[in-house]
């Protein structure tokens, strides 16, 4: 058996483990599926008609500002379902599986592959139910079918950059709940962007770092794509952001899995 083949075979035991962990803890898939998702009801029937208003001029309403906050809920989708996994990662850390694989003959990296394929489905869990919110409340897209493909490819390769960086916030963590506070500053990000109100409307500084943080390019591409508004630089912007989190957050996560285990 090759190497690779083994590394494969391996990776989908611990993508099986990962998946008989969902099944055993629903309640944390649920938890994080429901924040985006009370997000989005709330901020489009409680200030809806007025930011919406703020959007369009006097003709604005809420259907307005409900086109306007999609895109940026689907990011925060997307961070609420790494804090999931920065949490199972510490988990494993901390009540011991991880020593006992290294004892076992089996591929080091799978560990690692089975929590970024594991977290990246229960992403896409989470996406396709906040969308399906979105669109029973009005949301409307008029994409193409290319700007369809590019609009679920810039989301796919965001979410697995975010889940290496998750994966090693998990692996770094001194304990699980150290794990399940330090994504929380990613699940805050969509609120200093642009995924709730334009950046145009903050003071200069915030403005400023509204702008060019990793989430507000993404979030406007993705409304480019699906909405048709201007993208401009930030298609380049959200590609760089996600390279940059994703080559890291594989180094780190891949210097800490091999430290030596602390006795």
């Amino acid at each position: 058996m090759s190497t690779l083949t083994f590394a494969a075979r391996d990776s989908r035991t611990m993508l099986r483990r990962n998946m008989r962990r969902w099944a055993r803890y629903p309640a944390m898939t649920v938890q994080l599926v429901a924040l985006p998702v009370i997000m989005l009801l709330m901020f489009a029937y409680v200030f809806g008609e007025t930011l919406g208003a703020g959007l369009g001029g006097p003709a604005g309403d809420r259907a307005d500002y409900i086109e306007y906050l999609v895109p940026g809920v689907l990011l925060m989708t997307v961070a609420a379902a790494i804090q999931g996994t920065a949490i199972s990662v510490a988990m494993d850390m901390h009540e011991g599986i991880i020593a006992r694989f290294r004892t076992m003959a089996i591929s080091r990296g799978a560990v690692l592959t089975g929590h970024v394929i594991g977290s990246f489905l229960q992403t896409l869990v989470g996406l396709v139910l906040v969308f399906g919110v979105a669109l029973l409340i009005g949301f409307r897209p008029d994409a193409n079918a290319m700007e369809w493909l590019g609009a679920i490819g810039l989301l796919c390769v965001f979410a697995v950059a975010l889940t290496w960086l998750a994966v090693a916030m998990g692996l770094a963590a001194k304990s699980v709940e150290t794990a399940s506070n330090t994504p929380t500053l990613l699940v805050l990000l969509p609120f200093l962007g642009s995924g709730f109100v334009p950046t145009d409307s903050m003071p200069a500084g915030l403005r400023w770092f509204a702008e060019y943080q990793p989430f507000s390019p993404v979030i406007e591409t993705l409304r480019g794509l699906l909405l048709g508004t201007e993208i401009g630089d930030n298609a380049v912007l959200a590609l760089g952001w996600t390279a940059v989190i994703g080559v890291l957050g594989y180094l780190w996560a891949l210097k800490l899995f091999r430290r030596p285990p602390v006795r």
